[in-house]
């Protein structure tokens, strides 16, 4: 975070998005984002942020505001959990994984949660439900924020935005159903905060894929001001307001960091239409 603020002119969101399609925006200007909710974000990196003099924008799952712990963490910790070296999941349609090793383990994970996160909610959950039982994973963490935590980001002067409910696939939902998971989350967290929530992140967020060309529209109609996706690329006065672009460098040396921040900003933008 010091080397994005000795690069950039960090703003909260919202505000780059009105200052973007108004053409005043500042010149190297960076919004820090932060998606489903989880207790680190206020316990570390809010404080981190607000610290250095920076704000971000922390989008949150409602569904998951009582320390609970998100679908994909309970795969992680089965997997971390089990005390044999493989684990059969051919009755559930989820392969046979290794577990011999701490990478071997780390492959089965990638594997289960690419086959599990794009099926359908009901069954989403039942795949979730046997790989603990399978794994024999009894308790569950708790990483998820709470609301008094969500109290405390904005307290630090941080903005939070929707990210819906159960955080599912939205191309796997009906368009009321999708409807009612951004209405939701929107209205649990102006409960929480006592004022407009205004931005909304797309679970997942890959366009075509997690969210349909119906979705940006619907978005809009739910009251939302605009919304980002998980597409690379830097925004421009071009973009559309309900999928602006986003991007995560993960290098760890400042060269590596910064040139891969310089490269994304020539990125072709991806969005649907």
């Amino acid at each position: 975070m010091r080397w994005v603020r000795s690069w950039f002119n960090v703003i909260p969101l919202a505000r780059a998005v009105e200052q973007l399609y108004e053409g005043r925006i500042a010149p190297r200007a960076m919004a820090i984002t932060f998606d489903d909710g989880y207790a680190d974000n206020e316990q570390i990196a809010a404080p981190i942020l607000e610290r250095l003099g920076m704000t971000a924008t922390f989008f949150v799952s409602t569904g998951f505001l009582a320390g609970q712990c998100m679908w994909n963490d309970q795969v992680i910790e089965s997997i971390r959990a089990c005390t044999a070296d493989r684990i059969d999941l051919g009755d559930l349609g989820l392969g046979s994984h290794a577990l011999e090793s701490v990478a071997a383990r780390r492959r089965a994970v990638a594997k289960l949660l690419s086959d599990i996160r794009h099926l359908q909610p009901e069954q989403r959950l039942a795949a979730v439900r046997g790989v603990r039982e399978r794994a024999g994973l009894k308790e569950l963490p708790g990483p998820m924020m709470r609301p008094e935590q969500v109290r405390h980001l904005r307290a630090l002067g941080m903005d939070v935005g929707a990210h819906t409910v159960t955080h599912p696939i939205l191309t796997r939902l009906s368009v009321d159903a999708a409807c009612d998971e951004m209405l939701r989350s929107k209205f649990d967290l102006e409960q929480i905060l006592g004022e407009p929530i205004e931005l909304f992140a797309y679970p997942n967020g890959v366009p075509g894929q997690d969210y349909a060309v119906e979705h940006p529209a619907l978005v809009r109609e739910c009251g939302f001001s605009a919304a980002v996706s998980t597409a690379w690329g830097a925004a421009s006065a071009r973009s559309d307001r309900y999928q602006l672009p986003r991007f995560t460098p993960w290098d760890r040396t400042r060269i590596r960091y910064g040139a891969r921040l310089f490269a994304n900003l020539g990125r072709r933008e991806q969005r649907l239409t």
